[in-house]
């Protein structure tokens, strides 16, 4: 009885990666950017990062949320991830819109400033297989990249000051603008 349990089992398993194996040879897996997503896509990606990033450590930010920060990192965001995940008040770009799946627009809704920075730093710094996100690790130093991470914390509580510096408007008008709007209600 066990025995053949055992078999079942093994032959069920077989059959799986059998099946998986066609699904993807044969073609009929969407490749395509426009193509309809693939059964569980979405759920097995999501499953997949959240238990990687529950066993990584957890660090505080090595830079803090003030305005000269900000501004760096608005800078940085500007330079390397706004053409994917835009900057305040403006539509996707052609290439956001053509991505699978779409980069999130971190200063639309809450972007991930319900994320804790530690997890913004290591999607910035490592990237996300299979989504387009790349990995910064080698291209910025470890104060860029928690700078980066501290802005799109603090997205939904940044000053008129760094929406300009994201805008890529000019510095004068920018440092003239937050004494005028920079008020909280």
């Amino acid at each position: 009885m066990i025995r053949g349990l055992l078999v079942g089992f093994l032959l069920g398993v077989i059959g799986v990666m059998a099946g998986t194996y066609w699904y993807f040879s044969s073609g009929r897996a969407p490749v395509a950017v426009t193509a309809s997503e693939m059964p569980f896509e979405r759920r097995l990606a999501r499953l997949g990062l959240h238990a990687y990033l529950d066993k990584l450590p957890h660090p505080e930010p090595q830079v803090p949320a003030d305005e000269t920060n900000l501004l760096a990192g608005a800078k940085v965001y500007r330079e390397h991830c706004a053409v994917c995940h835009g900057v305040p008040d403006t539509s996707k770009t052609s290439i956001a819109e053509g991505m699978f799946p779409r980069p999130p627009q971190l200063f639309k809704g809450t972007g991930v400033t319900d994320d804790d920075a530690w997890e913004s730093y290591w999607k910035v710094a490592g990237g996300i297989r299979m989504t387009g996100m790349p990995g910064f690790k080698d291209h910025l130093s470890e104060t860029q990249l928690w700078q980066v991470a501290v802005l799109v914390k603090n997205a939904d509580k940044i000053s008129a000051a760094v929406k300009a510096e994201l805008a890529g408007t000019s510095s004068a008008a920018a440092k003239s603008a937050p004494a005028a709007s920079g008020k909280k209600n």
